[in-house]
């Protein structure tokens, strides 16, 4: 909240206020046509005065929420642009395609992209590793046929599992140092559940909602038609390399993270602020374009201004996309500091419920209020430490509940989530279908991670 500021309102009235805002917010888009991005920021200034934030504090208020999260997408999408547009141009999307499609065959084509995703998704966070992999999904969509959503979804979903659940991500780790969780353990529960719940929600539920919902592929991200005049397309491992190589050093830096967090090193220490620096997930993709640009560039025989210009009108498609995400931000972050979040967990928090249960509606209820599953996550599980430290849960229990919190922070994915507008505008979905895609994905995600958390809290000892 704002400084000195005070809310005043009852948590019945900042219900209300959040569930107009969102009722507002869909009619605008829905109904009457209104740009996301405008419409975005219309209602998110209409909530501000609405709640009564002081009128001083609004345009802060808005301009911070859209600041904090460009500040963490804005690269990431710019440079995935770049990076898949030389991949595209350049043939290497098509013969990768070609080679997973001879793999694993035509049928079990979405399952080997999502594989895939979940191998990449250890170490990355989910919208670098949406945007790294999308020309592969664009790619072998455009081939097989099908629409987009068959092949996207079981990736957005895997990419998804894999930044909820499992360390060295930011909500897992954050919320087992808080609850005092071992991280090892919480790697092998995250892992036990990530996998299937995948399978079920991510992979069995996209491929039929990818029937059901037919889109055809987008042309942003596609770089237009092949370089004829290059050589023959870079063999398969040549991409296979430099998809891999900014998940290495983001790994690194995930890492550091991990052993941060064990004490193994001294977070305070030069070198270790040193190397994550330079491995942090901007600076890992900015590498990537780079040595892309020139082994499937300058290497292969285009000139440098060639490379700009691909460089160049790669970013143009995608800055919609980028000013929708940060206005989705905006939105979580007028909910926010309204103090909807804080008045729907204390209200929660007195219910009676157990303890896993309870932790996890906290968490829904938070990823409703303000969209960011990371922080649902990590502020769930701030407000059950007391009643986890009192109960004196350690081990495979604890970290059932902390996947629990996990699921909360998941389900629910609406128009106040900037992966929301991220993947609903990269699969260039309308609303309505991504509410009835990605949010029902999302949501089945949530509630399968939750009851697989509960079995094993139970079958442990919890």
């Amino acid at each position: 909240m704002p400084e000195g500021f005070h809310q005043t309102l009852g948590a019945g009235s900042l219900l209300a206020i959040a569930a107009g805002a969102i009722v507002l917010l869909l009619v605008l888009i829905i109904q009457f046509r209104v740009h996301a991005f405008i419409a975005l920021v219309l209602v998110s200034l209409a909530t501000a005065f609405v709640a009564g934030l002081p009128s001083g504090d609004v345009l802060d208020v808005l301009t911070k929420g859209f600041g904090s999260t460009l500040a963490s997408v804005a690269l990431l999408v710019g440079f995935g642009a770049m990076l898949g547009r030389l991949v595209e141009v350049s043939g290497g999307a098509q013969t990768l395609s070609d080679a997973l499609i001879a793999k694993f065959g035509e049928e079990r084509a979405p399952l080997a992209l999502g594989v895939a995703a979940l191998i990449f998704g250890f170490p990355i966070f989910f919208d670098a590793g949406l945007v790294v992999m999308l020309p592969i999904v664009f790619s072998v969509a455009r081939r097989l046929g099908g629409g987009v959503l068959r092949y996207g979804l079981p990736v957005a979903g895997a990419f998804s599992c894999m930044h909820a659940f499992v360390p060295p991500h930011p909500g897992p780790v954050a919320s087992a140092e808080l609850l005092g969780a071992d991280i090892g353990i919480l790697t092998i529960v995250g892992l036990i559940v990530a996998i299937p719940t995948w399978f079920l929600a991510g992979y069995l539920y996209g491929v039929w909602s990818g029937s059901k919902f037919v889109l055809k592929v987008p042309d942003f991200l596609s770089g237009g038609e092949r370089e004829e005049d290059m050589a023959e397309p870079p063999k398969p491992s040549t991409v296979i390399l430099l998809l891999l190589l900014p998940l290495a050093i983001i790994f690194v830096n995930t890492g550091l993270d991990a052993a941060r967090a064990a004490g193994m090193v001294n977070g305070d220490a030069g070198w270790f602020k040193f190397l994550r620096a330079i491995c942090a997930t901007p600076i890992a993709l900015l590498i990537a374009v780079l040595v892309a640009s020139y082994v499937l560039g300058i290497r292969r025989g285009l000139d440098k201004l060639r490379v700009e210009s691909l460089l160049d009108s790669s970013l143009a498609p995608v800055c919609a996309i980028i000013l929708i995400t940060g206005a989705g931000g905006m939105f979580g972050g007028v909910l926010k500091a309204t103090g909807i979040g804080d008045a729907l967990a204390s209200t929660l928090s007195d219910v009676g419920l157990p303890l896993i249960v309870s932790g996890f509606v906290i968490a829904l209820a938070l990823r409703v209020a303000q969209g960011s599953a990371t922080v649902a996550l990590i502020t769930s599980a701030g407000l059950i430490q007391p009643a986890i430290a009192s109960e004196g849960i350690s081990g495979f229990p604890l970290a059932a509940i902390v996947v629990a919190l996990a699921s909360g922070s998941l389900a629910l994915s609406h128009v106040n989530d900037s992966g929301f507008w991220l993947v609903g505008r990269f699969m260039d979905m309308d609303v309505k279908t991504t509410l009835k895609t990605w949010t029902v994905m999302e949501t089945l995600i949530g509630v399968i991670g939750f009851g697989l958390a509960c079995l094993i809290f139970i079958a442990t000892g919890g």
